[in-house]
């Protein structure tokens, strides 16, 4: 099985970008402003706490990008305002995604907007600029992580030949944040949507950036107090997102060393394992029998984690043993009894080993 992981960014990148973020932190605000809950309300003027906008002007100038605003609801929601706003105005709402399982958060999304989905393979660029050049689009979806295993695009080669046809791009960047050099938006795309809670952030908040014509729609239309994104939970954001890169760096250190481990033997019940990003980035073990599902139940017992909270939220600091994603088991549904998904989370490549080796024994009763 051949496998397309997105490239991480290495330690050295990753302080970068910390200490990029920490800069410009410190150009919007006060350091005594720091070290507060910040503000509540809807404040007269701006209708969201002060703080809320400070910490939304510093993740524009972050990303490079028109303007940035904090919603509730997580990365779900803030693709959903990004849709709305690209598609408010159209008739037809015809959205091109790529030809794979849609992320199920995605796809209700797109049925409670009552769209059109028009599929092309992002593998085959020939096959994308056939649909654009035949198909009236309204706006196009790119995931920047895998939905299929084999799955090989280049998401800014993607981004390129969509933006040849004039058609609006909003990319979700769920799990690639803080991870890749660039998101979505950097690579040209109109916006760009992600989780803060997969960056070490609150729960439920959703951000999304770029162009000013269509984040100012989603300000408009997103107006009740209700809906605002407080001053402690934007402080909350900023400092999630601080500390993501490098913890996430490491993360990806252990996840290629482990490989290595695995591929070189050192385990004789594992018959391969792969590095994928399904949809977080993770090593995928595939077992010589098909026992995945008895070596889960005692990967737990033995201290790691069952299921993912926000998929490496800030809750998730032991190694997560899981089956393999939703979308991956719908192309291959015998995928879910010889393989298993390991996320290092915080831990190190020894813990995982023995993880590893402690529930296989366990499953044959030794």
């Amino acid at each position: 099985m051949k496998t397309y992981p997105l490239e991480s960014i290495t330690l050295e990148e990753a302080k970068r970008k910390q200490f990029k973020l920490i800069d410009i932190i410190t150009r919007k605000f006060r350091g005594s402003e720091i070290l507060t809950r910040g503000d509540l309300g809807v404040v007269k003027g701006l209708n969201k706490p002060r703080t809320t906008k400070k910490v939304e002007e510093v993740i524009a100038d972050f990303f490079g990008v028109e303007k940035a605003v904090l919603v509730r609801g997580a990365g779900t929601a803030a693709i959903k305002w990004g849709l709305y706003s690209i598609l408010k105005n159209s008739k037809t709402r015809k959205v091109l995604v790529h030809k794979a399982p849609i992320y199920p958060t995605t796809l209700v999304s797109l049925q409670m907007l009552n769209t059109n989905i028009l599929e092309a393979d992002y593998n085959n660029l020939e096959e994308l600029e056939r649909i654009l050049k035949n198909e009236k689009i309204d706006v196009a979806i790119v995931q920047y992580t895998r939905q299929k295993i084999d799955d090989s695009y280049k998401i800014d080669e993607v981004i390129e030949k969509i933006k040849e046809y004039e058609v609006p791009i909003l990319t979700d960047d769920n799990y690639a944040v803080m991870k890749v050099k660039d998101i979505g938006v950097e690579l040209g795309a109109n916006l760009s949507a992600f989780s803060t809670f997969k960056l070490l952030g609150p729960e439920g908040i959703g951000c999304l950036v770029g162009n000013e014509k269509y984040i100012s729609q989603v300000v408009e239309s997103n107006y009740s107090g209700g809906g605002q994104v407080q001053g402690h939970e934007a402080l909350d954001v900023l400092r999630g997102m601080v500390y993501a890169p490098v913890s996430l760096a490491i993360q990806g250190e252990v996840n290629d060393e482990l490989i290595q481990i695995l591929n070189n033997g050192r385990l004789s019940f594992i018959k391969n394992a792969y590095l994928v990003n399904a949809q977080s980035k993770v090593v995928i073990v595939e077992l010589k029998e098909n026992i995945a599902e008895e070596m889960l139940v005692h990967s737990e017992k033995l201290g790691a984690l069952p299921n993912p909270v926000g998929a490496e939220s800030k809750y998730e600091f032991s190694p997560l043993f899981y089956r393999v994603s939703g979308t991956f088991r719908k192309t291959d549904p015998t995928l879910e009894k010889r393989m298993i998904r390991i996320n290092p989370n915080r831990a190190g490549v020894e813990t995982i080993i023995r993880i590893l080796e402690e529930s296989y024994k366990k499953v044959k009763g030794e």
